[in-house]
């Protein structure tokens, strides 16, 4: 049961909510003011629901307190009385979403070949510089397909050794290695730019379909610990040690576009600029939209600055007092709220991103270094690349190229 469940369990256990026509009128659960629930619609008067277009607490109290009255006319000893019988029941609406089935199943059955061939024509774009001395190393291509291609199998290094002799098979990569030189590869600092720049070539395919992106960032855990001190609870907690990915993706297709990583400690709001401008490089940006984690003056202008509409969400604060772009996009708000959140609730889909990365290739980072687990991260996403560019195949028609003018030239300064 998620957390606005148990919620809704305690305002329909606690408070009393009054039936109105065929709406509901539901009490905050803080006693601060009262909202309506339309439980046909699924649509609720509160922040909350008017931010995310999602099932509320209150809606789910509604579900768990709709009262159905009967009146029962009984007769006993020649006295007529009513009864009223109070039901309470459980009401689920099922909310459904078009799916192209054929080409999700085409995709699907394909997807490992397809994905093999597209990874060896991404890392076709490598260039390896020239080694004058030294033990003769493997080439930058190999160990880009070898850790990319291992994250994507999820499997150990030993078990992945025979997906890796079946690729050197089909010539995608020059040699299988041994299975701790593909550990390896992923602690090389020089794999970490020449992936973001793969990540980026990666999405230059759908830059005709997409033009409005979101973003936002998610935690991926690790194999380390820390431990703090709770003051809420007023007591010492170990956990698993977490890396946060910043990225920014396409909502069509839910191709990334730009990303970085931090520790678990940075803030949202300062990779936003980043992010855009990288974007910008290569689409047309027509509409960002992030989360009030997202709202400053700053990232306003830095949309702005590209030509593009900013859709993030105000804190409660806020008043549009800065001015600028902020101060328009205030206005509108305030005043064709409908329109906004309209462009604004676009912004799911950089969740749908993060949940189809970690459904596939899992929420944890398995590498002990870190760089191992920025490079880790960043093979998950450029694996996520891939298989959406895969999907677009069959569902749009398109045949991914990659230019040969696009080099990728690895920092080994």
């Amino acid at each position: 049961m998620s957390e606005r469940e148990q919620k809704a369990l305690a305002i329909a256990a606690k408070s009393k909510l009054t039936k109105r026509g065929d709406n509901w009128i539901v009490p905050s659960q803080t006693g601060s003011g009262k909202y309506t629930v339309d439980s046909e619609l699924q649509h609720c008067t509160c922040p909350d629901y008017e931010l995310r277009k999602l099932k509320c607490k209150h809606i789910f109290a509604v579900e768990y307190t709709i009262e159905r009255e009967q009146s029962i006319t009984e007769t006993t000893d020649g006295e007529t009385s009513t009864t009223t019988v109070t039901e309470t029941v459980k009401v689920t609406k099922r909310v459904t979403y078009k799916q192209e089935w054929t080409a999700y199943n085409q995709a699907q059955m394909n997807e490992k070949h397809i994905l093999q061939s597209l990874l060896n024509e991404l890392c076709g774009l490598i260039v390896e510089p020239a080694q004058k001395m030294g033990r003769p190393r493997l080439m930058y291509r190999d160990m880009v397909f070898s850790a990319a291609y291992k994250v994507y199998c999820g499997m150990s290094t030993r078990r992945f050794t025979t997906d890796l002799c079946e690729a050197q098979d089909k010539g995608y990569v020059s040699k299988a290695a041994h299975f701790n030189s593909v550990s390896r590869y992923l602690d090389n600092p020089a794999l970490t730019q020449i992936l973001r720049d793969l990540i980026t070539q990666s999405s230059l395919p759908l830059k005709a379909i997409e033009s409005d992106f979101a973003v936002d960032s998610s935690g991926f855990s690790t194999c380390q610990y820390v431990r703090w001190f709770d003051a809420k609870y007023g007591k010492e907690v170990d956990a698993h040690d977490w890396i946060k990915v910043h990225l920014m993706c396409g909502v069509k297709t839910h191709i990334v576009t730009s990303v970085e990583i931090s520790g678990r400690h940075s803030n949202d709001s300062p990779y936003l600029p980043g992010l855009v401008n990288k974007t910008a490089k290569s689409f047309n940006v027509n509409e960002v939209s992030g989360d009030k984690g997202y709202s400053s003056l700053e990232n306003h202008e830095a949309i702005a600055a590209i030509g593009a509409t900013p859709y993030i969400a105000f804190k409660s604060s806020a008043t549009g007092a800065v001015g600028g772009t902020f101060q328009k996009m205030f206005h509108y708000y305030s005043f064709k709220r409908d329109e906004f959140l309209a462009s604004y609730h676009k912004r799911s889909n950089v969740e749908s991103t993060f949940n189809m990365i970690k459904a596939k290739f899992g929420g944890s980072i398995k590498s002990k270094n870190n760089t191992a687990q920025l490079n880790e991260a960043l093979c998950k996403v450029l694996c996520h690349n891939i298989c959406c560019l895969i999907q677009s195949m069959f569902e749009f028609g398109i045949e991914p190229t990659f230019s040969a003018e696009s080099a990728v030239a690895p920092n080994v300064g």
